[in-house]
């Protein structure tokens, strides 16, 4: 029975789509620069407590930056290029083909 790259892609949507996951895309590196660099001007003007308070100001404007830059995983994988998704595919398959039915469950 062979198994087709689309199979496999839609069998990780499948399983990335019902766990709710989501991932960074871009702007990750960039919201926590901002937060820390808020913390650290918080910290030079207000010592411990101007340290907290930066580090919460500039963790909310970092997640102000950055909303929007997740995607879900399912999109991400969809959007890949095929040869990524040719890779994907093989990584996949290296993991799934040890395990037959004489082992299951697969420990």
């Amino acid at each position: 029975m062979t198994i087709m790259v689309e199979d496999i892609m839609k069998l990780l949507c499948s399983l990335s789509g019902e766990r709710k996951m989501k991932a960074a895309v871009k702007h990750s590196g960039k919201g926590a620069l901002v937060t820390g660099a808020v913390a650290f001007v918080g910290g030079l003007v207000g010592g411990p407590p101007g340290l907290a308070v930066g580090g919460a100001v500039g963790g909310l404007l970092g997640a102000w930056m950055t909303s929007g830059q997740f995607k879900p995983i399912p999109q991400i994988l969809m959007e890949l290029p095929p040869a990524e998704q040719q890779k994907l595919f093989k990584e996949a398959m290296a993991i799934i083909r040890p395990c037959s039915s004489s082992c299951w469950p697969c420990w």
